[in-house]
């Protein structure tokens, strides 16, 4: 699972079922439960990785928000998530495994 921002796993009811996770963002989470707690759209399974790949590709942001059903913010704050992961690891691109 990808360490979080805060170390405080927050429990949530949501349609009926617990819904726990990391904050990441305001719209970004590491939920221990969905996507093998790699960061997602918080209330959503849009593994955050993959739409970080439709921008890469061309898509703008407000084509990969739109295509999601998400705001325009949660997107433009996966970008700055990123950008300050990269900053972390000092400007080298580290490989995923």
């Amino acid at each position: 699972m990808v360490k979080s921002a805060s170390t405080k796993l927050v429990r949530e009811m949501m349609g009926g079922e617990s819904y726990e996770y990391y904050p990441l963002g305001q719209y970004i989470v590491a939920a221990p439960g969905v996507c093998g707690g790699r960061p997602t759209f918080k209330y959503t399974r849009i593994d955050v990785h993959h739409a970080l790949g439709l921008l890469a590709v061309g898509r703008t942001v407000e084509q990969v928000a739109h295509s999601y059903d998400l705001p325009v913010e949660a997107v433009q704050e996966a970008l700055r998530l990123a950008a300050r992961a990269l900053d972390r690891q000092g400007g080298r691109l580290v490989r995923r495994t």
